[in-house]
């Protein structure tokens, strides 16, 4: 019986198309593996309304992936939820988060796979994520979202000073990019994790519903004292904010409707306060969280506006 190496789990909502050509990605570009059952792939879905379960279904009465297993999760219950129904499906030694608007390139799961074999101190990792304009998706290479930083990045100070360690303290431009080192969070867009640190931080937190999740994932890890890489090496395409509607980069092929937008929205800024209650509220003064807030209550209206 051949292990299990890697298993794959992609989220879906109102993404049918696009999540399909993910699957078709890996399909196409590790046949060997999926055929084999070293690389399962599971795909989840949030009670899409475009038809995507019974696409997926006749999916897998067709595919060449051995272990294919798709996940009915009976209601939009969000990102954290959504995946850990997925992780039920998981027997890999390697649990890969896939977004569902990516494309996987050849070679980028083995070298990322042999990567975390042959550094025992990384809790997750992630390639090089671009977005459709060439850039690098600023979500997949961060730093922990602290007053300073999150003060310095929405102030604009970061756009100013990009390459300075003072100021850029979030999306960290100071840092070679062409070079594998260590970063405080990357994106769920694609987050390589080992299975026994996935459970022990009890995977995904489920008090996030969409934003957030992904950096408490990292906090967690961090927390348990592993490092957390970013690989330029290999990459992915992601388009992003395609089931949000939120990023202008996929506004061409998102069926978000501005309703759905506005709701996104919100429950990005409610990452923001529960984040901060998780992780900071004891660390800093009572006036100090007052301001935070405010802040965020002041980004919420403008970009309701």
């Amino acid at each position: 019986m051949n292990k299990v190496d890697l298993s794959i789990i992609i989220l879906n909502y109102n993404t049918r198309q696009l999540t399909l050509d993910a699957i078709l990605s890996i399909e196409k570009n590790y046949l060997e593996y999926v055929k084999s059952g070293r690389f399962e792939v599971t795909v989840a879905d949030n009670a899409s309304p475009d038809g995507s379960l019974a696409a997926f279904h006749a999916f897998k009465d067709k595919t060449k992936i051995k272990s294919f297993y798709v996940v009915d999760n009976g209601g939009n219950i969000g990102f954290s939820k959504g995946n850990n129904k997925g992780i039920a499906f998981a027997t890999g030694r390697f649990v890969l988060f896939l977004n569902p608007d990516t494309i996987v390139y050849k070679k980028t799961l083995n070298f990322m796979l042999e990567f975390m074999d042959s550094h025992p101190d990384a809790g997750a990792a992630t390639c090089k994520v671009e977005i459709p304009s060439g850039l690098i998706d600023e979500a997949s290479h961060r730093g922990f979202p602290t007053p300073w930083n999150a003060f310095s990045h929405f102030s604009g100070l970061e756009k100013l000073f990009p390459k300075s360690r003072l100021f850029a303290g979030y999306l960290q431009g100071y840092k070679d990019f062409t070079e594998i080192h260590e970063v405080d969070a990357i994106s769920g867009a694609f987050l390589l994790v080992r299975r026994d640190v996935g459970e022990q931080i009890g995977w995904w937190d489920e008090e996030y519903f969409f934003y957030g999740e992904d950096i408490q994932f990292c906090y967690n890890i961090k927390k348990l004292g592993y490092k957390i890489y970013y690989v330029p090496h290999v990459s992915i395409l992601h388009h992003g904010g395609v089931s949000s509607g939120i990023k202008k980069q996929s506004h061409h092929i998102t069926t978000a409707d501005s309703t759905h937008r506005l709701t996104m929205q919100g429950y990005r800024f409610d990452a923001m306060r529960i984040f901060y209650k998780k992780n900071y509220k004891k660390k800093y003064p009572k006036i100090l969280s007052w301001i935070v807030h405010k802040g965020i209550n002041y980004l919420h209206k403008k970009s309701s506006v």
